[in-house]
């Protein structure tokens, strides 16, 4: 079994660094003078996403390697706060990926993942049965706004409202500027999980039409805590894109953001009534996953490796 995307090495981030392949393993060449290069070998056994920052060179065989282990590699922006581009290794399980096709075709399960977000992002756990998607939309559109209120009465600013022109971008004032920058960040963090574990950034429960409905869908969860007080203590900012990314880079350590993405996700896309068995135990942490199934129409998942031709043919 190959490790859990939400296990303590699940990440590695590596920045100004040549990636080979020797003959012990997959290694991290860091060049510290002019005569020395230092060699750090990486745990490609135990890693589920490599995360490659700017500055890194990667040969052909570790990424054999790495691809063989069933590890994801994303290049990524500095403090992998930007997601380029992923490579997924074949070995990937489509587990995750089946949960958010199936949850994400079903309309009432789709609304369901919806309200299980507006909980988590403003603990609204007793939302009624009958509440629509468009209802949603308008209670989230009144708490972001009473949020907006209470950070600007703290800092001292006047009346806030949110804009984003990317047409007129010098126009805008320093915490709309800063509130852009550090949501870049945090959808380049969101998207690394989702490729990591095989989703879809496409198939959004809330957003739609765009390659990224689910990212902007998962960011979401986070802002109230991540980038909205940052962007409004850089209100007096003389430049609040330089330093928005540079201050969420500094508390991602604290934050430890890429596991409790990982882990929300999957608390997600799994059914409410399965989350935990009857004893407490968290199913979603501990599921063994079959690495091949088959489908069938009327029962469903069945295992693979198996003659089903009738005795007949």
């Amino acid at each position: 079994m190959l490790p859990r995307v939400a296990d303590s090495l699940s990440f590695l981030y590596l920045d100004m660094v040549r990636v080979v392949q020797d003959d012990t393993g997959v290694c991290a060449q860091i060049q510290v003078a002019h005569d020395r290069t230092d060699l750090v070998y990486l745990p490609a056994a135990a890693l589920s996403c490599l995360l490659l920052g700017p500055g890194v060179s990667i040969t052909t065989p570790a990424l054999s390697t790495l691809a063989r282990h069933g590890t994801s590699v994303v290049c990524t922006g500095a403090g992998g706060v930007r997601a380029y581009a992923g490579i997924l290794p074949d070995s990937l399980t489509t587990h995750w990926l089946e949960q958010q096709v199936t949850a994400w075709a079903d309309p009432a399960r789709r609304l369901e993942i919806a309200r299980r977000m507006y909980g988590m992002r403003f603990d609204a756990t007793e939302l009624p049965e009958t509440v629509t998607l468009e209802q949603l939309r308008g209670m989230e559109g009144q708490r972001m706004k009473a949020l907006y209120k209470i950070l600007a009465q703290q800092h001292g600013i006047g009346r806030f409202r949110r804009a984003y022109h990317p047409d007129q971008w010098q126009a805008q004032d320093p915490v709309n500027l800063a509130l852009s920058a550090a949501n870049t960040c945090l959808y380049g963090i969101v998207h690394a999980a989702l490729l990591a574990l095989g989703l879809s950034p496409a198939l959004g429960f809330v957003h739609a039409g765009t390659q990224h409905a689910f990212v902007y869908d998962i960011a979401d969860l986070y802002k109230a805590e991540t980038t909205l007080p940052l962007a409004f203590a850089l209100h007096q900012s003389a430049n609040p894109e330089q330093e928005a990314r540079r201050r969420f880079r500094e508390d991602l350590r604290l934050l430890r953001l890429l596991p409790r993405i990982v882990h929300d996700l999957q608390a997600l896309l799994t059914p409410a009534h399965a989350d935990a068995d009857p004893d407490g135990e968290d199913r979603s942490e501990r599921r063994d996953v079959d690495m091949v199934h088959l489908w069938d129409p009327k029962a469903g998942t069945l295992p693979a490796g198996i003659n089903y031709a009738s005795g007949g043919m």
